[in-house]
């Protein structure tokens, strides 16, 4: 069964499916949000809150979504490569369309363990 994310604002409602984001990036005070089919939506909600909202809809949402330094929330599913190097991130979407973000070398370096150690636990499973 799908799981739901619903935003609310004084002006908007969204319902997104968690499988179908991509990443949000903060922006000040403002959130983007760019699902894997490439539609992008701006929230006047900083990442802070949206990743309470994620945590109190959906509380097993780790697995999936991860937060990446200050200001990145990724879906890990959609993770192709992680370079050090260039502090590069490559997301690919299920349209085969690659998304380039740069990220902080040291959330970068995070995020790579977290994977690594993930992919050993489940060779091992």
């Amino acid at each position: 069964m799908d799981k739901y994310l619903i935003i609310k604002t004084r002006d908007e409602f969204l319902r997104i499916r968690i499988n179908d984001i991509l990443y949000f990036e903060a922006d000040r005070n403002y959130t983007k949000l760019l699902l894997s089919e490439g539609i992008q939506f701006t929230f006047a909600i900083n990442i802070g809150k949206i990743e309470e909202t994620l945590q109190s809809q959906i509380p097993e949402v780790n697995a999936v979504l991860l937060r990446v330094g200050k200001s990145l929330i990724i879906n890990k599913t959609y993770i192709l490569q992680i370079n050090l190097p260039k502090t590069k991130l490559l997301l690919l979407t299920p349209g085969g369309k690659p998304r380039e973000l740069i990220v902080a070398k040291e959330p970068l370096k995070v995020l790579k363990e977290t994977m690594e150690q993930e992919g050993l636990k489940n060779k091992n499973t």
